[in-house]
């Protein structure tokens, strides 16, 4: 699905009443319509019931008059509280306001921090937030602040109009306060504060309605951000051709995993076999090995040196070389540790090794430690798939400044230093080193458990070597994963296990391929 930024949703609305000739006062009655047929869809007849609809002085608010007007007509009592005074109310929201108004819809005003300290509205069935539309960037502040604190106060359901008010609809970024919706009625198109955390918490369900905006104006415009779903998948999977062999899918090598830490290799050789991948083989130190084939009966393993913790080591550089011949990619971090010469071998993977290299853990730590470990001197993609504490390793910021600026530190990091991003999370962010963005809606809290990430990293290198672009492979193992993870949601909401999302993968893949 295309996510449409602020900017870009202006400019389709221009282009459709400009260009195309559709008003603006059309759109907003289709807005407010469209709002209304999924208010009764989700919460039934609202006859008798008593709404509010809270309307602010842009468009945002217009769409509110209309849905007031439509809800009236439906024989819900309505009240509309309007934030401004009624002159500062323009354009097609003052022709909408004049409607409602003639109609005798009852109007109370709320204009001063002062008409706010009595508000109570658990009194109503239903609240509409229209105070702000897309475009806001600034705190909310004032009255505004305090209406939306009260609203947030009440027991009542509340619908949010195109998103809900103080979420910046670019990023998900709370501007000072928001309105926590149960339902967000969006137009159009959706929008990525929608599905970026923290917005994604505050949006609740999220619908998209056609408010007649051609289709032309869309497919003219450019999109470069996408929320993964079941039709994006649907383009990747398909079913397997009956005269095919193990070899025809590809070979995985994993450098994963150390005494304490054989958890994390098996774990990503796992996710790697339950992706499809022909052949997994794994680097083992000779103290390890007998761990990894009694856990591992699919996967080979690769007998190497390793050091006293049974991490690889530069020393292993030499065996490691001769084994990528006839690999498509590797895996590299989950479980080695960070000691200086499996750094060492880590760095020279990551800037010499000409095939796909996916980066995780370890290997993320390890490239955060020095300056230019970015650098690599051969062509081939290199994919990273960090945790928000590991992106601020890479980054030299806190965790904290990357939950709140997601978007904007996968962007900018894909983009300057050439990688494919995974930044793992609630809505995790694909970013490519072209600036596309993808967020994955897939997934639940009950995946906040050792081992997940582990799973994850196999997942998309299994991916890699069957096939797939570094793009198609991230944005579609983190999606099939997190849909995995939610499907043993449904019956646990936590306390599964990593392996039982690796072992469920499959399952996935077939439903996928079925509904296709």
């Amino acid at each position: 699905m295309k996510l449409a930024r602020a900017e870009q949703m202006r400019r389709i609305d221009l282009k459709t009443i400009e260009d195309i000739g559709i008003p603006g006062i059309i759109l907003m009655e289709n807005a407010g319509r469209g709002t209304v047929e999924s208010i009764t869809g989700f919460y039934g007849s609202v006859n008798k019931k008593k709404i509010a609809v809270f309307a602010g002085p842009g468009n945002n608010g217009g769409d509110g008059f209309v849905i007031a007007r439509y809800l009236d007509q439906l024989g819900a009592k309505v009240v509309v509280f309007l934030l401004v005074d009624a002159d500062k109310v323009k354009g097609d929201a003052a022709v909408h306001f004049r409607v409602i108004d003639n109609l005798g819809i009852p109007i109370r005003y709320i204009i001063s921090e002062d008409d706010c300290r009595e508000l109570q509205f658990d009194c109503y069935d239903l609240i509409v937030d229209a105070l702000f539309g897309t475009g806001l960037k600034r705190s909310v502040e004032g009255h505004f602040f305090y209406t939306i604190e009260r609203i947030n106060k009440s027991n009542s359901p509340v619908i949010a109009v195109d998103i809900p008010s103080g979420v910046d609809s670019d990023t998900g970024v709370i501007c000072g306060t928001a309105v926590h919706a149960d339902l967000t009625v969006t137009f159009g198109l959706a929008k990525p504060g929608h599905f970026i955390c923290p917005g994604r918490e505050k949006a609740g369900t999220v619908k998209v309605v056609d408010i007649a905006i051609p289709n032309q104006i869309i497919v003219e415009e450019h999109f470069s951000y996408e929320l993964l779903d079941k039709k994006f998948a649907d383009k990747l999977i398909a079913p397997r051709a009956l005269n095919v062999h193990k070899g025809t899918y590809g070979h995985l090598l994993t450098i994963a995993g150390s005494t304490g830490k054989t958890g994390a290799a098996i774990l990503s050789c796992l996710g790697a076999l339950r992706s499809g991948a022909g052949l997994v083989s794994l680097c083992a130190p000779q103290c390890l090995n007998a761990i990894y084939e009694s856990a591992l009966h699919e996967a080979m393993t690769v007998t190497i040196k390793g050091n006293n913790e049974g991490a690889p080591i530069i020393d292993d550089l030499q065996t490691i070389t001769k084994m990528l011949a006839g690999k498509q990619a590797v895996v590299v971090g989950p479980g080695i540790g960070t000691a200086e010469k499996t750094a060492e071998l880590v760095r020279h993977i990551y800037q010499h090794v000409d095939i796909p290299i996916l980066c995780d853990a370890d290997a993320l730590n390890i490239l955060a430690m020095k300056e230019n470990s970015l650098k690599k001197g051969v062509n081939a993609a290199r994919i990273i798939t960090p945790h928000p504490g590991e992106m601020a390793r890479l980054i030299g910021e806190s965790a904290s400044f990357v939950q709140k600026n997601r978007l904007q530190v996968a962007h900018k990091f894909a983009v300057t230093n050439n990688v494919y991003l995974v930044l793992k999370g609630a809505g995790s962010i694909i970013a490519d080193p072209d600036g596309k963005i993808a967020i994955n809606p897939s997934g639940n809290p009950g995946m906040a458990a050792g081992g997940m990430g582990d799973v994850l990293s196999g997942i998309i290198g299994g991916l890699l070597v069957q096939g797939f672009s570094p793009w198609q492979a991230c944005c579609l193992g983190t999606y099939t994963h997190g849909l995995a993870a939610d499907r043993l949601a449904s019956k646990t909401p936590y306390g599964y296990l990593a392996g039982e999302v690796a072992e469920t993968l499959p399952i996935i893949i077939h439903e996928l391929l079925n509904n296709k």
